[in-house]
Order: C-alpha cells, then structure tokens, then sequence
C-alpha cells in the first residue's frame, strides 16, 4: 500500500513539473511580439534588413537642420544671434560658380607695356622705311618704293603723299643720313601724321547723371568684347559702371557682356533676347542715374552697313538715351585687318550717329598701322583705344608716341 501511495505521489509530482515547463516555454514564445519592440527598440532594428533605409535618412537629417537655421526669419528678427554663422554659407549656396572681383592693370602707360607686342607685328613698316631711306641714292624709283611701302600699310593715298613730302625736303636738307638721324626724323613725321587729337574718352556727364558711353560696329569686330574690356579700363581708373546689353539680336551676346561686367563688379541690365535694343538702352542708362554710377556702357547690335532700316534703329536707340541727357561718347569698333574695307563700314556709321572716337581692334595680329592715319584721316575723329591682344587687360588707350616708337624700333 505504502508502495502504491509512493507511485502515485511521484505521478503527481511529474505531472506538475511538466506542465510547469510547457506553461513556461509558451509564455516564453508569446513574449517577444508582446513586450520587446516597445521597451527595446534597438534591439529589434538589426535584424529588420528592410529598414536599412531608416538608417539611410538618418544622417540627411542633420544637413537638413542646417538647411533650416539658414531658413529661419522669425529667429533673426527675435534677435538670435546662431543664425549669423549659417548665413556666411548663403552666397556659396546660391551661386556656386560666382566668379570672384578682379582688379584689372591700370591703364597709364599700358600701350608701353604691350610695345614688344605691337612691335612684332607692326615692325616691318618701320623698317621697310628705314632700309628704304638709308639707301646712298634716293632717286625717284626708291620713292615710289616708299609710297608703295605707306600705301601696302593702309596710310591711304592722301596722308601717304604728304609724307613722302615732308621726307624728301628734310632728307634733301639734311644732306648727310645716320641712321639715328633717318630714325629721329621718320619717328617725327610718322607723329605729325597722327595727328594731335584730345583721345581721352569721355565719361564725365556736364548734368548730373552718370557718363554715357555706346559703342557700335558691324558683326565680328569684337564689339562686345571690347565693351568689356572698356568696363575694366574704366574700374581701373576708379570708376563704377553699369552696362547695357541693347545687342538683343545676337545669341548670348548679353551673357557674354554680363561675364564681362561680373568678373569687375559691374551690373548688366539686360532684356529677352530679340526684345526692343532702344528700350534696354533706356532702362540701362535710368538704372545707372538710380545707383548714381558714374559711367553707363551700352552695347548696341552688330548692325550690317547695307542695312539701312536696322542703321535707322541705331539712331533711334540713340535718341532714346538722350533723353535722359546728353550722349557723351560714341566709339566705332573697327577690325584693323580688314583695311580700307573698315573705312566703308565708318562712312556709312559716321552718317547715323556722331561717332566721336574709334577703337581698333585685333591691331596685335596681322593689321597694318597705316589704317590708324587713315581713319582718323576719313572720320575726323581720333582713335582712342586700341585692341593688342585676346586677354582682358589688352584694350589700352592710343597713345602716338608709343605706337610710333613700336612701328620702328629702338
């Protein structure tokens, strides 16, 4: 009996310890969608690959609270000072490519420093001349050599017979010729035959408005180009500038001009391409009296010369600019390669708008220095740039001694 009662007992006691552990191990199952993700979030967001993008978004959100303080107004008014270091971010942000402020070369004696420059080019008439000179006879063949060598340089007729007749009175007065003698006397004659022009550009504005300056010319003379490098010359002489792009007919001519003025900190005021040029003039010049700028440049379209009505809208942009005051310069942009060619497109300028002075452009290449007498011989007018290069800094104003000396050498 006593057995029994043992048998039955440990049944019992077996019977619990079992249920006791089924009951653990279901409760054990039932606790991991019940309890952990709430209290241990760390611990489930390992395993979950799919969530990898959460993590992904993580670090954007700290670049995303910078972005914010940038934005926040309503701190700034309230006083908050944490938004000043942000906003020493915000001009990198908005214009990434910004080119910075240049300070250009002074332009006092820049033509003597692109002498050797010139020289290279322009030598060959100088000495020509001198080789010409130095002969021991100078009979009436070698004068013709020297009227063909003036005329081949692009003097022009006229110009090129009075200076063969200043050269043989002296020559024939000075009996004996060194070189230093044939070379002082041509260098005289050659500056006689410049002329003696006030070649200073004007820019200073007898009202009390900014000086206004436009600069025409046909098609590939580099017009834009140099109203460019005009905007530097004049940041150099400590002036401020605002640029008009009235060449509306062009692609990109406004993006170009507006690179240019950038690069010095010149504003350019502009319209959509096509728009009326007269218009973008007007606005140009009443933008430069409203931030009281001291010079206004405004480029106008490379008109063709045989097109009379686009000619006639040159002169209608003209008449729109004065009336805000008097038009104080008008440069014509000539190409000096192209010769006597260039004196046609002058005439036919010079008869729509009063050209007052005349910039040469690429004199550096294969130009002739004759086309600077010639002209100035036809116009009346001086030149008073002139263009010696492709780099921003290579538009200097004329100056006849300088330009003489490069034409024939030391």
């Amino acid at each position: 009996m006593e057995l029994i009662l043992a048998v039955v007992i440990a049944l019992v006691v077996a019977v619990a310890v079992t249920s006791g552990l089924v009951i653990s191990g279901r409760k054990k199952k039932q606790l991991p969608p019940a309890e952990p993700p709430s209290t241990t979030p760390t611990i489930t967001a390992p395993p979950a690959e799919p969530h990898v993008g959460e993590e992904a978004e993580t670090p954007r959100e700290e670049p995303r609270r910078t972005v914010e303080e940038v934005e926040l107004p309503t701190e700034k008014a309230s006083g908050a000072t944490v938004v000043e270091e942000p906003l020493v971010e915000e001009p990198l942000v908005v214009e990434p490519g910004a080119p910075e402020i240049e300070v250009p070369e002074p332009t006092a004696g820049r033509l003597v420093r692109l002498r050797a420059r010139l020289a290279r080019s322009q030598n060959s008439l100088g000495k020509g001349l001198l080789t010409l000179l130095s002969r021991e006879h100078l009979d009436e063949d070698t004068w013709e050599e020297i009227e063909e060598t003036l005329l081949t340089a692009d003097v022009g007729v006229a110009p090129t017979q009075e200076l063969v007749d200043r050269l043989r009175e002296r020559v024939k007065v000075l009996g004996t010729r060194t070189p230093d003698e044939l070379r002082g006397l041509l260098r005289e004659e050659l500056v006689t035959l410049l002329g003696d022009f006030d070649r200073t550009v004007k820019t200073e504005s007898p009202e009390d408005t900014p000086g206004v300056v436009m600069v025409v010319g046909v098609n590939g003379t580099g017009k834009t180009t140099t109203t460019g490098k005009l905007a530097r010359v004049l940041v150099a002489d400590g002036k401020s500038v605002v640029l008009g792009a009235a060449d509306t007919f062009r692609a990109a001519a406004a993006d170009q001009l507006q690179t240019w003025g950038e690069r010095v900190g010149a504003r350019t005021v502009r319209g959509p391409e096509g728009g009326d040029p007269a218009s973008i003039a007007f606005d140009a010049v009443k933008e430069g009296i409203a931030e009281k700028a001291d010079v206004v440049l405004i480029d106008t379209a490379g008109r063709l010369h045989t097109k009379t009505g686009l000619m006639d809208e040159l002169g209608k942009v003209k008449r729109v600019v004065e009336k805000h005051g008097p038009l104080d310069e008008v440069l014509l942009v000539l190409d000096a390669t192209t010769g006597q060619n260039g004196l046609i497109q002058a005439r036919v300028f010079a008869e729509v708008v009063d050209i007052t002075g005349i910039v040469l452009t690429k004199l550096d290449g294969t130009a002739k220095g004759g086309i600077v007498v010639a002209v100035q011989r036809e116009l009346g007018v001086p030149v008073k740039l002139v263009g010696l290069g492709e780099g921003p800094d290579d538009l200097a104003p004329f100056e006849p001694d300088a330009f003489v000396d490069a034409l024939i050498g030391d």
